[in-house]
């Protein structure tokens, strides 16, 4: 039996594969990164597939080393880290990342409405401020949380952080990975799971409550609420 949904007092986003197509800024970056690690003599060898990074997407930084180059050691995952933080907002500034379609429209309408809106990203908190800030959207988030600047181990933590910091007792967590799933799920709040990243396993949002397959649906989804 499905939940009954609810129309919430606030909306919390993932960033990547929710409201920024990462592929467009990660993947330029991730081979860079690499090239680079090669020629300081800490990585040898072919750069690790494509699919490997995205399959890790929504993951904590240190996480993702693990599943990319599990035969690396520490200080060669936290220099990626460093290097991949540092090209990515280099791609942002060089204007190289794109959000989904729909996503400032959808988000300004929802704002318009009275919705209090955040970010919620295990992402690095500059790269998540960054990407706010070229894509001129400062205006429509009240907070941006990640867990770079927050020091969270998991996204349930982060999402617990934000709703307490800001008093928010009805939420709706979008996103579309598991990790958002379960974070709304321990919190109590509604999950509404994005369908259109492509990079996750089938299951990787079972246990939504609702699910979408293009940004704009969440308006609709919205006004279809009481």
């Amino acid at each position: 039996m499905q939940k009954l949904i609810v129309r919430p007092e606030a909306m919390v986003f993932d960033m990547d594969g929710t409201l920024l197509q990462t592929e467009s800024l990660l993947l330029p970056a991730y081979h860079k990164m690499f090239d680079i690690l090669r020629e300081e003599g800490l990585y040898s060898g072919l750069t690790p597939p494509e699919e490997r990074i995205l399959g890790c997407l929504g993951m904590l930084l240190s996480d993702i080393w693990k599943n990319v180059m599990p035969e690396a050691g520490e200080a060669v995952h936290r220099r990626a880290s460093e290097l991949l933080a540092k090209l990515e907002i280099e791609g942002l500034e060089a204007g190289g990342s794109i959000l989904y379609l729909s996503v400032p429209e959808t988000l300004r309408k929802l704002k318009e409405q009275g919705i209090r809106l955040f970010v919620c990203s295990n992402g690095l908190e500059e790269y998540i401020h960054s990407i706010v800030v070229i894509h001129k959207l400062e205006d429509v988030f009240e907070g941006l949380y990640s867990a770079g600047g927050q020091g969270t181990s998991t996204k349930a933590q982060l999402l617990k952080l934000l709703l307490d910091n800001h008093g928010i007792g009805s939420a709706w967590m979008v996103g579309d990975r598991s990790s958002d799933v379960q974070a709304g799920k321990e919190n109590g709040q509604t999950v509404i799971g994005c369908a259109y990243a492509g990079f996750g396993r089938e299951d990787e949002l079972e246990g939504s409550d609702v699910i979408i397959r293009s940004f704009d649906q969440l308006l609709e989804l919205y006004e279809g609420t009481q």
